[in-house]
């Protein structure tokens, strides 16, 4: 039996960043089962240096000529390469890309951007990423993180909630202009090569207790890798502007009051 047509990829060339590992590895993977023409993009192998906007172009100018499906923001870093490298390469760096490359992308395409549970305190911070927001240029975006990035608590986080913002506010004029689709996905804890680093930067505790609430386990790349695939299938053509929260119902308990909060280490 052939694959449905809703998640036929065949003929449709997908680019998938950070693939050289965890999720953008297991995205990249599940892209080219279901039949895509999958080009990865990560730092690792030299293909993309989201760190500047020279790197960026040479990606883009790499893939000058052919129609893109869709693009799939997997790349990031974690707190211990520093807050303004943090910064750069999971929005600045992320948004610069994207727009370049929204040319190409093809109307009933997307675009589809690794967030995460960390952004979800976005509507707390609505003036500072509003401001961080409004620079339009790589450059002036990183004048302001260079100012600012000291006085953020998390600077991961804050990368994760401006990648939400930014998507939220941008998918209205893709959708109308480029018909194209606009959205993230959240994940929880992932048990991704990325994973020591977040136990160095934060908190283990916290980390393992947020799994244990969720599901009682961090989740995998490869379950990550579904709601991306699916946020740029062809027969989700009506999702757009959504952040999808993979968190094994997580949120939804914090929203509830249903999170224990007895075992949590203080």
């Amino acid at each position: 039996m052939g694959l449905p047509s809703a998640l036929d990829f065949s003929g449709k060339r997908v680019v998938v960043t950070g693939a050289a590992s965890g999720i953008g590895a297991a995205t990249a993977a599940l892209f080219g089962e279901l039949g895509a023409d999958v080009v990865g993009l990560d730092v690792a192998d030299g293909s993309l240096d989201l760190r500047s906007p020279e790197g960026i172009d040479a990606a883009v100018t790499a893939l000058a000529g052919t129609p893109i499906w869709a693009l799939v923001n997997c790349a990031g870093v974690p707190q211990t390469a520093g807050g303004s490298t943090v910064m750069t390469v999971n929005f600045l760096g992320t948004r610069y890309l994207t727009e370049a490359l929204v040319p190409q992308i093809v109307a009933g395409g997307a675009v589809a951007t690794v967030a995460s549970l960390a952004g979800q305190g976005w509507p707390e911070h609505l003036d500072q990423l509003g401001e961080l927001l409004a620079t339009q240029a790589f450059d002036d975006g990183l004048a302001w993180v260079l100012a600012n990035v000291e006085a953020m608590d998390d600077p991961y986080f804050f990368s994760k909630e401006a990648v939400i913002l930014w998507t939220r506010r941008r998918a209205r004029g893709l959708r109308h202009e480029h018909g194209i689709r606009m959205s993230t996905v959240s994940p929880g804890p992932v048990e991704s090569p990325m994973m020591p680093a977040f136990r160095e930067a934060m908190d283990e505790n916290i980390l393992e207790w947020t799994a244990q609430q969720s599901i009682g386990r961090m989740a995998r790349p490869d379950e990550m890798a579904l709601p991306l695939v699916f946020l740029c299938a062809p027969g989700a053509s009506y999702v757009s502007g959504i952040d999808l929260v993979a968190g094994a119902g997580f949120k939804c308990d914090l929203d509830e009051g249903l999170v224990d909060f007895s075992g949590r280490a203080m």
